[in-house]
């Protein structure tokens, strides 16, 4: 595969696959790559670009721009290096990227096009092509949107191609042949004519002075090495001994530990508090006020933490101490009863359609969800007369950057900002205010490392929380048991207009907002009148992006209502769908896989049910059955059955561990996430009241993974949204009553 300059090949490239094959045409090869001395080098290390590094051992290194929170980017990422310059996966090495330029993610940007994906068009292909461009001047270094696999396919397998053409080049000139008459392969370039061999770190400084070739050819899938293949994951050793260093590890001998104590009401300020009492406190070295917060800083983080449960703080209470989630609730059924969204999804006259009295109509609801990640929120900063350090868990380390320079008014340049692993993100850490709060704090003790670290019921009570979301269907069937019309108008708060509100709040926003309705504009069924909407909502409540974001509720409003309508034409649920994807060969593959595979038709025991759903995200299909019971007045998953097209594979197994990953997240918020809010209050404190999925709860988990040929998918994220559906279908065939809400309950229960 060669690179071709012209717009027309970009246009039909990025067509094709979604906006993926965003280089070919758009960038130059030399555009991807980036130079050597952007990735950091010591010892007789030798950097060909700034994806990739090798050192006389012939040890690989390989530049990873992305945030590792457990998906997997350590190791599907150097992968695609490995595979290009030929070389055993045991003598490949991994690090965390810098900051710069060439790390920019393109595709996350090029996502945000209101178009669907599967539109080829010049228009939408315009609009790609615009969002490409846009997303290449900004450069932001996001982690996010199941992106990272899909946006380093081809910048990353590039640079590991170039620099086995460097390689290459420099070995003949040292053996004094044409290049076409050698070989890379096994960290060795080879004359296979003569026998003679040179190592790549024998060569390696050499082939650094010669420029990149201009056109450089991508291995064919038939020859793939690697890709395709389970690699070790690089990152399970390190997890494993205890050595990785998470944000929450960050130590030094003289760091002093900062605990904190938000107002409890959204929008609350701080009162009277006497900081005194609490410096005078055992351990304690300093006491701060804030706005809206009271700060302890200790010799530990208990000594400050501690000292905060004894002091009284009196808090006043700000504009939403009457919010709740019932008016939060009342404020999206007008906006639902107002029937004036955006459009983001018109095809043919759905609202004309839906006039008869032969209307099927249906309303859901979702709750507030928390991340609930495994490491608190936490950030490590110094400030110094030279500028600041931190370290901090996050998914955008250059926007991070930008935002603390901003704040100390000083060059980026002048703060070195570290991005140390993250334990568990979910979007959280895409989030600033655990590092704003800790520059605060750090500028009354200059020169001092201070470290904060919010408590688990700081952390739950004060997140940028998934939104309460309403939906509400109405469909028409036809005499042949098909949609002939259907209407979906979703309410909710903007989340992408919130987070960067946060970050830049003096940025004009507005307009749509393709977060909102993802997951519900374009499905893949055949339905010839289709009107799906979506009118904002103002919340009280901070609302941020949650693991797979709109998809993680609209997959449930819609894929149960596509069962609603299955039961009103007394058809098999995956025969219904299946009679509404003619079109779509790949969505059927996964479904008829997942039919087989789950035993669908195989009776079942007494009082157990099996479930289906079927949604694609981020450029993958995900199929699930689930299959449940009724044990001792609770819901249990006894199966789930998964299978999952995310195009080119990269590495099956971190496929595979995130499918399982991603149903434990969603089936976690099917049957227990609710963040209730009350008197402007949130409800939740910690795991006793916001409960995971517990161990003796996992049910059997069976992965299937489709090797279609796509272009690649995402995975981090397209295992949660199907899950929820197939629990509430299962529940819904048990019980013979629908629930249109989450959490499900195993008693039945209306709307409410």
């Amino acid at each position: 595969m060669k690179f071709a300059s012209s717009r027309r090949r970009f246009l039909l490239a990025g067509a094709t696959a979604g906006g993926l094959l965003l280089g070919y045409g758009l960038f130059k090869p030399r555009d991807l790559l980036g130079t050597g001395n952007v990735f950091p080098v010591s010892g007789d290390e030798v950097a060909l670009n700034a994806w990739l590094k090798i050192d006389n051992d012939g040890i690989l290194t390989v530049a990873v721009p992305r945030a590792e929170m457990g998906q997997g980017v350590y190791t599907a990422l150097p992968m695609l290096v490995a595979e290009e310059l030929d070389i055993a996966w045991e003598n490949v090495r991994v690090e965390q990227a810098p900051i710069a330029s060439v790390y920019g993610n393109i595709v996350t940007l090029v996502d945000s096009s209101l178009f669907d994906t599967h539109d080829h068009g010049w228009l939408a292909g315009g609009m790609r092509w615009t969002l490409a461009r846009s997303a290449r001047a900004l450069a932001v270094q996001v982690t996010g949107g199941s992106s990272s696999v899909r946006d380093a396919w081809l910048p990353m397998r590039t640079a590991g191609a170039t620099a086995r053409d460097m390689l290459i080049r420099a070995a003949a000139v040292r053996l004094d042949v044409a290049p076409e008459a050698l070989s890379a392969r096994d960290g060795m370039v080879v004359d296979s004519e003569s026998g003679r061999s040179l190592a790549y770190g024998t060569i390696a400084a050499e082939a650094a002075l010669l420029p990149p070739a201009t056109q450089v050819t991508l291995r064919p899938s038939a020859s793939y090495r690697h890709l395709g293949k389970p690699r070790p994951r690089l990152d399970i050793p390190a997890k494993t001994n205890g050595s990785a260093e998470f944000g929450i590890d960050i130590h030094d001998e003289n760091m002093l530990f900062a605990a904190i104590r938000h107002a409890p009401v959204l929008g609350g300020q701080i009162g009277d508090v006497d900081l005194a009492a609490i410096e005078a406190r055992s351990g304690v070295v300093k006491a701060l006020r804030m706005d809206d917060a009271v700060v302890a800083i200790g010799k530990t983080w208990w000594h400050a933490e501690n000292s905060l449960r004894q002091t009284q703080i009196e808090f006043i209470d700000g504009p939403y101490a009457s919010a709740s989630s019932a008016s939060m609730a009342a404020a999206c059924a007008k906006a639902l009863d107002a029937n004036d969204g955006f459009g983001h999804e018109n095809k043919g006259d759905a609202l004309a359609q839906l006039g008869a009295a032969d209307v099927i109509r249906a309303d859901y609801q979702v709750p507030l969800l928390a991340h609930a990640c495994l490491e608190p929120m936490n950030c490590t900063v110094r400030i110094d007369a030279g500028g600041a350090e931190i370290w901090c868990g996050n998914q955008a380390p250059d926007i991070l950057r930008k935002l603390a320079a901003d704040h100390l008014g000083i060059d980026a340049e002048n703060v070195v900002f570290h991005s140390p692993l993250l334990g568990g993100g979910f979007g959280r850490r895409a989030e600033p205010d655990a590092m704003m709060r800790a520059l605060k704090i750090a500028a009354t003790l200059r020169g001092q490392t201070v470290k904060l670290v919010y408590s688990r019921e700081e952390d739950i009570q004060h997140d940028m929380y998934r939104p309460a979301v309403a939906s509400r269907f109405a469909a028409r069937l036809d005499a042949n048991g098909r949609i002939s019309a259907w209407h979906n108008h979703i309410a909710s708060p903007s989340v992408t207009q919130a987070v960067v509100g946060r970050m830049f709040p003096s940025l004009p926003l507005g307009g749509p907002d393709k977060t909102n309705a993802e997951g519900a504009a374009f499905l893949p069924y055949d339905v010839p009148h289709r009107r799906v909407e979506h009118t904002p909502v103002p919340s009280p409540v901070p609302v941020g992006f949650w693991r797979s974001v709109g998809h993680s509720y609209n997959a449930f409003f819609s894929e149960c209502f596509i069962d609603e309508l299955a039961t009103a034409c007394a058809t098999d649920p995956i025969e219904f769908r299946l009679r509404h994807l003619q079109e779509r060969p790949r969505e059927r593959q996964v479904l008829t896989l997942a039919r087989n595979l789950s035993d669908w038709s195989a009776p079942l025991a007494e009082n157990r049910a099996r479930g289906v759903a079927l949604h694609e995200s981020y450029g993958s299909i995900v199929a699930q059955v689930a299959e449940i019971s009724l044990v001792d007045g609770r819901i249990k998953i006894h199966r789930v059955v998964c299978v999952i097209d995310c195009g080119q594979v990269v590495n099956p197994d971190i496929v595979i561990a995130q499918m399982e990953s991603g149903i434990v997240y969603g089936l976690t918020a099917a049957l227990y996430g609710d963040v209730k809010v009350a008197d402007g209050r949130i409800q939740q404190w910690n795991f006793p009241d916001y409960r995971m999925l517990s161990m003796d709860e996992m049910p059997v988990i069976q992965t299937h993974v489709v090797e279609s040929g796509a272009a690649p998918g995402g995975a981090g994220e397209p295992g949660t949204p199907p899950i929820a559906p197939a629990v509430a279908n299962a529940l819904a065939n048990l019980q013979g009553v629908r629930q249109r809400r989450l959490p499900l309950k195993s008693e039945s229960h209306k709307l409410t």
